[in-house]
């Protein structure tokens, strides 16, 4: 079994579901007393907001990319962001370390265009949904046809991310908004929706949408697991 390295605290509260399922799908393969071999550095996340909201990605980078090397020097096999939002730096973090970086994108698209879906929904914070670091590696690598919300609904959706979310608070009225949003994407043509910030699924779950949902923190946790079991375990 290989070494997942995760680099967490983007929030915490998504980090924890990152080491549950991680443990959860090593478990659930391999039966028994086993759980997932792994190492985490956790940033503060307050470090990493400031970063974000002045536009200072070079050090947002830096910061990730210290955590990164720290997990290879510990012996992991991989790095799994866990977060979808810092992957605007992934180039830096990857080109920064020999291990190889398990892009939480590719993982979700693979999951989708197995699925035989095209035009995909997006939801996740307003860098997620505005900036190309995603969306555009859906088009160019998958040919995904991807689609945003209105410049509102992405407002609403950052606001409840940040203000909400991230705190561990989860409101009902929040949920319903999303309910809407989700039902606008659909009207647009969205076959299906993606969870693009790892804080979403604890709002939004499967009965709350009437097309699927790709939840971005299963689909990677998922991807790390395969991961640390190839080679030795057959992947289901």
């Amino acid at each position: 079994m290989k070494t997942i390295g995760l680099i967490g605290g983007m929030s915490w509260e998504s980090s924890l579901e990152y080491y549950r399922l991680v443990n959860e799908g090593v478990k659930a393969r391999l039966g028994g007393y086993h759980s997932a071999r792994c190492v985490m550095v956790s940033v503060d996340f307050a470090e990493i907001e400031a970063f974000q909201r002045s536009g200072e990605w070079d050090q947002a980078a830096r910061v990730l990319v210290a955590a990164a090397c720290a997990l290879e020097r510990s012996g992991a096999d991989c790095v799994v962001l866990c977060t979808n939002t810092m992957h605007l730096v992934a180039e830096s973090i990857q080109s920064a370390v020999e291990i190889p970086f398990l892009h939480i994108a590719d993982a979700t698209a693979e999951k989708i265009c197995k699925a035989g879906i095209r035009r995909i929904g997006l939801l996740g914070t307003r860098f997620t949904m505005e900036e190309d670091f995603y969306k555009q590696r859906l088009a160019d690598r998958f040919g995904l046809e991807v689609l945003i919300p209105d410049k509102d609904q992405r407002d609403l959706i950052h606001r409840v991310i940040y203000d909400e979310l991230v705190m561990g608070i989860i409101l009902e009225d929040s949920r319903r908004a999303f309910q809407s949003i989700i039902a606008s994407l659909i009207d647009k043509g969205a076959q299906a929706i993606i969870l693009g910030c790892t804080e979403i699924g604890l709002l939004i779950k499967p009965g709350d949408s009437p097309v699927p949902l790709f939840d971005t923190t299963l689909i990677h946790a998922e991807a790390a697991v395969n991961f640390c079991l190839a080679g030795d375990y057959p992947n289901p």
